[in-house]
């Protein structure tokens, strides 16, 4: 494996942190054992500045760059965003509705498809595939119901766990 740079954030396989490495769990680290990675992320990721300092926390994280891309949200480093769990509320939903075809039509047909009307039952039958000569109806728009619930739902994509860890020791990052 290659000299990492100060403060290069790698991907492990494995659950063992490497030597020259700490996990990237938020943990508060002694500023006087770590002085040159705390030169180069200061309390970007927590601690007093004084004697602590914390590493980035990557746990159910994903990284994302800085800066900013045409018509998205701008990020500086250190920020966090998202949530794993959310509610959904009616009032966070488009405005829809659902309305569906009625005729004062005969039924003729048993199954529902793109060509058909809702229609007067006629027997087993409760679609019309010919509405020809018939009127029709106008259904209400308040004819649904709101559905759902307030209960949180996991907003995690699929997901493979390892383990990132930050270099303590390596090459200073020289700046352009």
């Amino acid at each position: 494996m290659s000299t990492p740079f100060l403060g290069e954030i790698r991907l492990f396989g494995f659950s063992r942190v490497p030597s020259g490495w700490l996990p990237c769990d938020n943990s508060l680290q002694p500023i006087s054992l770590y002085d040159e990675l705390f030169m180069l992320i200061g309390t970007t990721y927590g601690g007093d500045g004084i004697t602590t300092f914390a590493t980035p926390n990557l746990s159910g994280r994903v990284p994302i760059h800085q800066g900013t891309g045409p018509g998205l949200s701008a990020y500086v480093i250190g920020q966090s965003s998202g949530s794993e769990n959310i509610t959904l509320l009616p009032t966070q939903m488009p405005s829809h509705t659902h309305p569906y075809n009625a005729t004062t039509g005969e039924a003729n047909a048993t199954s529902i498809s793109s060509s058909v009307e809702l229609a007067s039952l006629s027997g087993d039958t409760m679609y019309a595939t010919d509405i020809s000569g018939a009127t029709p109806i106008t259904t209400s728009q308040t004819a649904t119901q709101t559905t759902g619930s307030t209960v949180m739902h996991d907003n995690t994509m699929p997901t493979l766990t390892v383990q990132y860890c930050i270099a303590w020791t390596g090459i200073f990052p020289s700046s352009r």
